[in-house]
């Protein structure tokens, strides 16, 4: 039997509003028998968009008076907006209410927001953005996707060490493979930060460090964490998205442009549809912040109701697996 979880959703921060997030909501509880959610924001819009759903009575509603904007420096939006869907989401997840938050908000903020309420980890500086990445080695964890864009170092030591605790509970493999993204394999590339990084990391014992990766090894099976600040992999992240949808658009344009392409597309989608899915950015929409006493998954903030129910699986399926316990668990054995 699936376990029951709970998840707190931030129903106003992403930009396409909470229609897209209800509707998110309900596919999702149309799946999951055993989950319930709560969404956080204006009581009256979420009710109005609730009315009449069946669904609706393993849905409640949380109000919040404000939202953090995507303007919103993330210290103005900690010292200002602690009333915001934002804030009271991450609030249901550490007093007990919810098992995990997704938002689709300010990068920035959530990432502030997620340390003042979630709290870190003892010996963990800063939480990490990742998401598996589909490769040729049965996926590859790339971190930070865009939480710290100006990483040190000891923060790329500490994410190398939280990527590879990951990719043991996720993957199942007793010592992951992990690489620090660089412009070569060469040991004299690379800037200062990465070279020393690449010391830190090589010298620390439990980390099986297998060198540098370049942008292509995130597909390939070079590793299976790789890791970067967030500013690189921020970039590497869209523009992997961004190539995946032009050769996605274009083969759909292909199979529609005449009869018997459609006649083609018709007998050839039910074999190539499984390959086409992963290329998708749709299809993996959710990122897991590392470092947080709480499970907290970041949706882009442009997703469809399509895209942001994977984020909500996700963080349900994070939840139902006690990653933070199983991670926190293994960082006593190699911090303490």
């Amino acid at each position: 039997m699936t376990a029951a979880v709970t998840i707190a959703i931030d129903a106003m921060s992403g930009d396409e509003g909470p229609e897209v997030v209800v509707s998110a909501a309900i596919e999702f509880l149309e799946k999951n028998e055993a989950s319930n959610l709560i969404l956080v924001g204006d009581r009256e819009q979420l009710e109005v968009l609730l009315s009449g759903n069946a669904q609706h009575a393993r849905i409640s509603v949380e109000h919040a008076d404000s939202v953090v904007t995507m303007a919103d420096r993330p210290s103005f939006a900690l010292r200002n907006k602690a009333d915001s869907s934002m804030a009271k989401a991450l609030s249901l997840v550490s007093d007990g209410r919810a098992d995990a938050c997704v938002s689709a908000g300010n990068t920035g903020a959530l990432m502030a927001m997620g340390r003042s309420i979630l709290k870190m980890y003892p010996g963990i500086d800063r939480p990490a953005i990742t998401k598996l990445f589909p490769s040729q080695g049965g996926g590859c964890f790339v971190l930070d996707l865009g939480a710290n864009v100006d990483s040190t170092a000891e923060h790329l030591l500490q994410f190398a060490l939280m990527g590879q605790l990951l990719a043991k509970v996720i993957k199942g493999i007793d010592a992951p493979k992990v690489a620090l993204m660089n412009v070569g394999g060469e040991a004299i590339k690379g800037n200062v930060q990465v070279r020393l990084a690449a010391s830190l990391i090589r010298e620390y014992p439990s980390i099986n460090y297998v060198g540098f990766a370049e942008g292509g090894d995130v597909f390939r099976s070079k590793a299976d964490v790789i890791v970067c600040d967030g500013f690189v992999g921020n970039v590497a992240l869209k523009s992997a998205e961004g190539a995946a949808r032009i050769l996605l658009d274009g083969i759909q344009a292909f199979l529609s442009s005449t009869w018997y392409r459609k006649l083609l597309g018709k007998l050839l989608m039910p074999l190539i549809s499984p390959a086409l899915k992963q290329l998708d950015p749709e299809s993996h929409n959710g990122a897991i912040f590392l470092g947080l006493q709480g499970v907290l998954v970041k949706s882009h903030g442009n997703a469809n109701a399509v895209s942001f129910e994977r984020a909500i699986d996700l963080a349900a399926q994070e939840a139902r697996a006690g990653l933070v316990d199983l991670i926190n668990e293994q960082l006593d054995e190699v911090l303490l």
